[in-house]
């Protein structure tokens, strides 16, 4: 009787502490496995987010190296080449009153297209001359150097964007109040506003077509 007992005693605990053992286990086991979920979840998220940060910072490193490029657009015999022909037009219709302006300006603006140079460098917009640019000395108009700050620059306007004609900008280096500046376009339009856009900030008006 007593065995019988100690057997059906020796049974119960035996297949309690199992049973206590297998539940230990189980839970255990789903807290290795949501932990390894955990942190598989945060690697994949790590892993996806790294690709997008490095496209950030080399797109500000790409900005910032944009910026410090000296950019001098090309020369551009658009206006000179039109304003030829335009006096070639007046001269058949026998209008010499009105050619020979058209064409000696023409002449000025080719020649000043071999010559005069827009040099962007990091900090200002500069007018130099010849290939080996040279200081261009003191403006005819207004005085003063002819280096402006992109800092000091309100407004600019490339006017006609798909036929650039005119390069307009009014600084606060010159005035106080402010002073006007207006080029003719004999530069690589595109270029011209690219450069415009990367130092001194987007204009109203759109881009070079």
């Amino acid at each position: 009787m007593e065995s019988a007992l100690l057997c059906a005693s020796s049974r119960f605990v035996s297949s309690h502490y199992h049973n206590k053992a297998d539940a230990f286990k189980s839970n255990f086991g789903s807290m290795s496995t949501g932990k390894l979920l955990y942190s598989n979840s945060i690697f994949k998220r790590n892993t996806g987010t790294t690709p997008t940060r490095r496209a950030l910072i080399s797109s500000v490193l790409d900005r910032k190296a944009k910026k410090e490029t000296v950019v001098i657009p090309d020369p551009d015999y658009r206006i000179p080449v039109v304003l030829f022909g335009m006096a070639g037009g007046l001269v058949y219709a026998d209008n010499l009153v009105a050619a020979v302006p058209v064409g000696l300006l023409g002449l000025l603006l080719l020649v000043q297209a071999t010559r005069v140079r827009f040099v962007f460098d990091k900090d200002a917009l500069e007018v130099k001359v010849g290939d080996q640019l040279k200081d261009s000395g003191e403006n005819v108009f207004v005085g003063g150097e002819n280096r402006w700050k992109y800092s000091t620059f309100v407004n600019w306007e490339l006017w006609w964007p798909s036929f650039p004609i005119l390069v307009y900008f009014k600084e606060t280096q010159t005035k106080p109040e402010g002073q006007i500046h207006f080029f003719p376009v004999i530069f690589n339009g595109k270029q011209l506003y690219n450069a415009l856009v990367e130092r001194c900030g987007p204009s109203k008006t759109s881009g070079p077509k």
